[in-house]
């Protein structure tokens, strides 16, 4: 519900080459200026205290002469912005959206060209975008580079990965800012496919923090009809440009007047909790264009998946678990291949009997066994499955559990292909009832030559939402470029991999102990991801001993995993035989919601520690999840956030006296206990550890 716009425009003959624009409470000061030969600059304060110094704005055309300096300014507009909106489904079952905005409407005399400059100044941040008017000496153009500069004050800490068009599924280095560099990291590290930029070219979001105790994000947000932004850094100077992921043919951005460019975000703060808990990537896109959304519902799922990474079955029907040489001649099948029909209706069972909404099949479809690493477009069909997978048989039984199931489109990168069969796949989906699909980009993509990145498959991602919605069907995407809030214009967007998952665990190095404690201060701003947690069973040498691998935490962690990384769509990931065996913690898992009234940051600070508490939006349960990096961690938790005049049954489900991610993962208590809003609850996290808790009311 909108609170109020109000709108004022200055009109005078003469506008001052220095502007300023502060957020509500004051804290942020953003000063614009028009410097020497007409450049456009910025800078950022925050409580006095300076956080990006003078920096160049402006944008490189591959015809016709840059924008980038011999400006005017024409026109200043300002808006206030205090509004409230409610997410279809959400951390929280309203946001409010309140800032101060100032428009600099700028020409270039040369030229006579126009640009818009936006600026928006929010308590937790500020962020920019270039508006391209109408007019007659801009119409098509194709960008060439992007100069938004964001110069820092000093050599902060810096979570960062590599600036690889085509994957971030990387583990964070942690780094001072001038210790940046691309060739330092580990290589050997489960990644197929590296498109790395260069030495000092580095992904955002980038989250770092400053010797002072300032916590600073640089992102992006409304990446519509666009290339993702990466990040150049000149590393002693602590200076860092935008850098667009190019096409085929190294152009960056092919665009019409009008148009906008995606919105550049520098979250700020003193308190990690005001970064990892805001909405101001979400308020700068654009409202829902789905006006019926009943059909958008969260959901609880298992699946035919983690067997296929321990391997214990394949992906392919003659189980050969070889996904580049297909069998002359007719399949002979090894009794590995794990989506048949016997197996689903497994899944489905335990599905039914424990309380879940969905179960996802990977595998069901002809084509796994010539699929990856040769650049083949014509791969799967995403209709017609294997002889040992009887679609209406499965999809039967599945209605008559009370259970869905969830299709699977891996697309081996070949977007021309699927883009080719999308309909006729969609069409099968809502023949059985499908009411979502996990898409796959494993692999180099078709188009040739384009990257996962780039303006070309920005807008196959939105497409697809786009497509999906209209055929009020849900979309979880992996291996797709990062999500920026679009799923608040198209929320059937349910949610997204675009980060390293938890699959990782299973067969490389695997993920550190810090990973799931920087994440929410970077990929997740942008959206929920479909992370996979849940694991019990953490060592591979429980499959196989000649195995090392092993999930880097500790089991009441991936309970944890639950609350602190938010998503509406989230997995039970392990096999439904350890959850049987494991039945008590696996409690936690049945019990915890994916859709949320209202969420507490109760700690934060990246790469450390991170602790969630959330209020089901259903009901008046509550659920608490704390995690720790490699170190152990002591904690008091006051439970302010419950409602008062309450008594609650407290659930806690924490590290054993013993627990360690590496020597004893598998060590957790279980204990309950009566709490209040008065209450205070200790927790013990162990190293790679955490804690979940479930707050029952008590009649």
């Amino acid at each position: 519900m909108k609170n109020y716009i109000a709108i004022s425009f200055l009109l005078f003959a003469f506008y001052s080459n220095a502007q300023t624009v502060q957020s509500p409470s004051k804290q942020i000061t953003l000063d614009f200026n028009l410097g020497e030969n007409g450049k456009p600059t910025y800078s950022v304060i925050y409580k006095n205290k300076p956080v990006i110094v003078t920096s160049k704005l402006g944008i490189k055309l591959k015809e016709g002469g840059d924008l980038l300096d011999g400006f005017s300014i024409d026109s200043v507009g300002r808006l206030t912005i205090n509004e409230t909106w409610k997410p279809v489904l959400g951390e929280q079952s309203s946001i409010k959206n309140n800032c101060n905005q100032i428009t600099i409407a700028l020409s270039q005399k040369a030229t006579g060209r126009k640009i818009n400059i936006i600026f928006k100044a929010f308590d937790e941040g500020v962020a920019f975008r270039y508006e391209f008017p109408k007019q007659k000496n801009l119409n098509y153009f194709i960008i060439s580079d992007e100069k938004s500069e964001f110069n820092l004050t000093g050599n902060h800490k810096t979570f960062w990965l590599p600036g690889d068009f085509d994957s971030q599924e990387y583990a964070y280095t942690e780094s001072k800012l001038s210790e940046v560099n691309t060739d330092n990291i580990d290589k050997n590290n489960g990644i197929n496919l590296k498109s790395i930029a260069g030495k000092y070219v580095i992904q955002s979001p980038l989250m770092m923090k400053s010797a002072d105790g300032l916590y600073i994000n640089i992102f992006e947000a409304a990446v519509v009809n666009y290339p993702l932004m990466h990040l150049d850094l000149v590393p002693n100077e602590f200076k860092l440009t935008s850098h667009l992921v190019p096409n085929a043919i190294g152009d960056k951005a092919y665009l019409q007047t009008p148009c906008v460019s995606p919105w550049r975000t520098i979250m700020i703060s003193d308190d990690a909790r005001d970064i990892v808990g805001s909405k101001m990537i979400l308020n700068l896109n654009e409202p829902s264009k789905i006006e019926d959304t009943s059909w958008i519902k969260p959901m609880k799922y298992v699946g035919v998946w983690w067997e296929m990474h321990v391997g214990k079955s394949t992906w392919d029907f003659a189980g050969s678990q070889n996904a580049q040489n297909a069998a002359d001649g007719k399949l002979i099948p090894t009794g590995k291949h794990g989506a048949t029909t016997e197996n689903t209706k497994h899944y489905i069972d335990f599905a039914a009997k424990n309380g879940f909404d969905g179960v996802l099949v990977e595998g069901w479809n002809v084509g796994w066994e010539d699929w990856f690493g040769n650049w083949k477009e014509n791969v799967f069909d995403f209709t017609t499955p294997y002889p040992d997978f009887d679609l209406k048989a499965v999809n039967d039984y599945a209605k008559s559990k009370g259970v869905k199931m969830i299709m699977h489109h891996e697309t081996s990168g070949s977007v021309a292909n699927y883009e080719r069969h999308l309909d006729r796949a969609m069409d099968l989906m809502k023949k059985y009832g499908y009411p979502a699909v996990k898409s796959g980009y494993v692999g180099r993509i078709i188009p040739r030559g384009e990257f996962h990145d780039g303006q070309t498959m920005v807008n196959h991602f939105n497409y697809v939402a786009q497509r999906m919605a209209e055929n009020k069907l849900m979309v979880n995407s992996h291996e797709s470029s990062r999500p920026t809030g679009y799923s608040r214009t198209y929320p059937n967007y349910i949610a997204a991999e675009a980060a390293r998952g938890n699959e990782f665990n299973a067969w490389s190095n695997g993920n550190p102990p810090m990973h799931e404690t920087i994440l929410p201060f970077t990929r997740l701003l942008g959206g929920p991801m479909d992370y996979t947690p849940g694991i019990f069973e953490i060592k591979m040498s429980f499959y196989d001993k000649t195995k090392t691998a092993q999930v880097h935490t500790t089991l009441a962690k991936q309970l944890a995993l639950y609350v602190t990384m938010y998503s509406p769509l989230q997995m039970a990931a392990d096999l439904p035989e350890n959850y049987e065996k494991y039945a008590d913690a696996f409690q936690f898992i049945k019990d915890v919601a994916v859709d949320w009234q209202d969420s507490k940051y109760l700690e934060a600070e990246p790469g450390d520690y991170l602790t969630v508490a959330r209020k089901d939006k259903k009901s008046e349960n509550w659920f608490l999840g704390a995690v720790s990096d490699e170190n152990p961690r002591n904690t008091e938790i006051k439970l302010d956030f419950l409602s008062p005049n309450k008594k609650y049954k407290a659930i806690i489900y924490q590290d054993g006296k013993t627990a360690h991610w590496e020597k004893n993962p598998i060590n957790y208590e279980i204990k309950t206990m009566t709490v209040t809003s008065k209450s205070k609850l200790k927790l013990v996290l162990a190293a790679g550890g955490g804690a979940a808790v479930s707050f029952q009311p008590i009649n």
